[in-house]
């Protein structure tokens, strides 16, 4: 994993976003996710800079794509967010995730 994604992945694994277990490095049909979560159906992309140039931005859209028709949702952040907002990027994230499930009794 690149520094970026060690960074992200300190926060996403074991549930530590919303208790949404999330993978690494892992098969979504020919491609290899960074990180996906499954319960919500979506992949989690980080962006370094070989993401920048001409082939690499028609392969990232042909990956979504494919992705997407499949029911997949991607979310991508740059390195650069990771290391200066890395909050803002966990916000992003979440805002693709499903609510909690409640926990505990119902209210009165």
């Amino acid at each position: 994993m690149t520094d970026a994604e060690t960074i992200l992945w300190s926060r996403l694994r074991r549930g530590g976003l919303n208790g949404y277990k999330f993978r690494r490095q892992h098969p979504v049909g020919p491609y290899i996710a960074d990180f996906d979560c499954i319960e919500a159906r979506l992949v989690v992309e980080v962006d370094g800079a070989t993401h920048a140039t001409p082939d690499e931005i028609a392969y990232d859209r042909r990956r979504t794509h494919y992705l997407q028709k499949r029911g997949w949702i991607v979310y991508r952040a740059a390195n650069p967010d990771i290391y200066e907002n890395l909050d803002g990027v966990l916000d992003g994230i979440e805002a693709h995730l499903p609510p909690p499930p409640l926990r505990g009794p119902p209210p009165p």
